[in-house]
């Protein structure tokens, strides 16, 4: 059932009914009972302990070793696992959470107990996991983003729910927040669900309403040895098992014997050293070789079944082998989205999607909407889930050329001609050499730069190691600042800062004509800076974008 849309003007009444009884006005969404209040699943009492586990792990095997496994140590690694299924048991019988007409409610505690209260129209996300244990389960963690005073994050955390109840939950809170945050009538009448009359798992998934535009092919699996942080996962991997067994020979407090100390001196000097130099280069040479494997098995466990789809009003990304991540991003709060790309990803033809949305900031996790593919098969995603930019981009003038190029070669060079007046002639080269690699660099860098309005929204372009092309819509843009250093102001050069609320905050148009992108900022929001562009008048600036210098 759904409402009359308010925007529509009201049907002509016939003639007998004009002069009589006024028209009748369109009903309004019914405000929304408040639900009972829920438990956590049961089965809680099965996940609370491993999570537990998982921090005290070590220590406990930590105490059996070093105990030799007697019955003391036995004992009171027994009272560990015991504590923490008691623990388990009493957070299940003490949690309780309630959706009210305008608040969430989570209640905890047996002797110290809180009370947490999250304003249904400050929620900004809510966000559905499920690890490799939960899904076993039927099990899903909820976890519920919101604004708190001051601009700081408040969190609620449901852990664990009913895989079915906690997609219930997630669309009631929505759909709530909607309704409070003054959603259009359509909008806002959507159905919602009793708790008390249909089961969770009988709720419809509105099948009719659900557009499922990207799954994931097989084949983008393999963008993953395009990422240099994918490509570095065997050595963090290393790192990691360097650090765990050193914090367990830590606690197990090893003494090192005199005698064994002197017969490893003597092995290294008899030419040992030689044989751990062998083992070391040869161990880093195969992390090298198998850097792709290591990338793409790590990728794909991030990103395994990674799905765009909307739902309702929001788009919805899953993905994840192991720990399953359902992310909800509000078209009401998708403000643009940005491309992103490498020299590597640029040499492929791919490129990244990722979302301008209010309320996470620059979160890179929440905010992907797609991960690293066809530049080309990204672009038609685009045209079906969001809005594409249709327009051109302004090249910066000769003058950001040049200031590209300094930055990335002036450095280099005032250092390379220190050392070679120190005499230091190798690092005289090295530098040197760098201050070559630092010419494509600058070049690069200045045909990145770009600036566009398509009538509709506004888009900025910049980068080379990480280019960025944010695009955003021209009701999100909240002020325009003009940024000078001395240097850019003889050349008549500018950094122009939009701010929006969403993303980043701001994104910049670097070394900018000034006079164009003044030019260019009244031609999108003219009524805002017609003002100051006019010097006096009696114009007035009306409520909107603010512009600073």
């Amino acid at each position: 059932m759904s409402a009359p849309d308010e925007g529509r003007p009201a049907p002509a009444l016939p003639p007998e009914q004009a002069a009589g009884a006024p028209a009748a006005e369109p009903d309004a969404p019914p405000a929304p009972e408040p639900e009972p209040e829920y438990r956590l699943s049961p089965l809680t009492m099965v996940t609370a302990p491993v999570r537990y586990l998982r921090s005290f792990v070590v220590p406990i095997v930590v105490a059996l070793v070093a105990g030799g496994f007697d019955p003391w140590a036995l004992g009171s690694s027994a009272a560990a696992v015991l504590s923490m299924l008691v623990v388990a048991f009493v957070n299940w019988r003490t949690v309780r959470y309630q959706v009210g007409a305008e608040r969430l409610e989570i209640r905890r505690g047996l002797i110290g107990r809180s009370r947490r209260t999250i304003p249904l129209e400050r929620i900004r996300g809510v966000d559905v996991t499920s690890t490799l244990l939960h899904r076993a389960l039927g099990l899903a963690v909820v976890r519920v983003e919101a604004a708190a005073g001051g601009g700081a994050a408040e969190e609620g955390r449901l852990d664990a729910v009913a895989a079915a109840e906690a997609e219930r939950l997630r669309r009631v809170l929505l759909h709530r927040r909607a309704v409070l945050g003054g959603a259009p009538a359509a909008e806002a009448a959507a159905p919602e669900a009793d708790p008390g009359e249909r089961p969770a798992a009988d709720l419809p998934e509105a099948a009719a309403d659900e557009v499922e535009y990207f799954r994931m092919p097989r084949a983008w699996y393999l963008y993953a040895m395009l990422s240099l942080g994918y490509l570095l996962t065997p050595f963090a991997a290393l790192a990691a098992l360097v650090g765990f067994v050193a914090q367990v020979l830590s606690d197990l407090d090893f003494d090192v014997d005199s005698e064994a100390a002197t017969g490893a001196a003597e092995w290294l000097r008899d030419g040992g050293t030689s044989l751990l130099v062998t083992l070391l280069v040869g161990t880093l040479l195969l992390l090298v070789l198998l850097m792709p494997v290591f990338a793409v098995v790590s990728y794909s466990v991030n990103h395994w079944g990674f799905t765009l789809r909307r739902r309702d009003s929001a788009l919805v990304t899953e993905r994840g082998l192991f720990t399953r991540r359902s992310v909800t991003l509000e078209h009401r709060r998708i403000r643009g989205h940005a491309l992103r790309d490498s020299p590597l990803e640029r040499w492929r033809g791919a490129v990244r999607l990722r979302a301008i949305v209010t309320g996470l900031g620059d979160a890179a996790a929440a905010a992907t909407l797609l991960p690293t593919g066809p530049r080309e098969r990204v672009g038609e995603i685009v045209e079906r889930a969001l809005t594409p930019y249709r327009g051109g981009l302004v090249r910066h003038p000769p003058a950001a050329r040049t200031r590209r190029l300094f930055r990335a070669v002036g450095p280099f060079a005032a250092a390379a001609a220190a050392a070679l007046a120190a005499e230091v002639y190798w690092l005289a080269a090295l530098l040197a050499a760098a201050a070559l690699l630092g010419v494509p660099l600058g070049l690069d860098r200045y045909r990145a730069l770009g600036h566009g309005y398509d009538g509709h929204q506004v888009s900025v372009r910049s980068g080379s190691l990480r280019r960025e092309q944010a695009v955003l819509l021209r009701d999100a843009v909240i002020g325009w600042t003009w940024r000078q250093t001395l240097f850019q102001r003889r050349a008549g050069l500018a950094t122009l800062q939009i701010a929006v609320g969403a993303g980043g905050g701001t994104y910049d148009a670097v070394d900018a004509d000034f006079d164009e992108s003044v030019a260019f900022a009244a031609g999108v929001t003219p009524a805002v800076l017609r003002p100051f562009l006019a010097g006096a008048g009696e114009d007035t600036a009306p409520d909107g974008p603010a512009a600073s210098g």
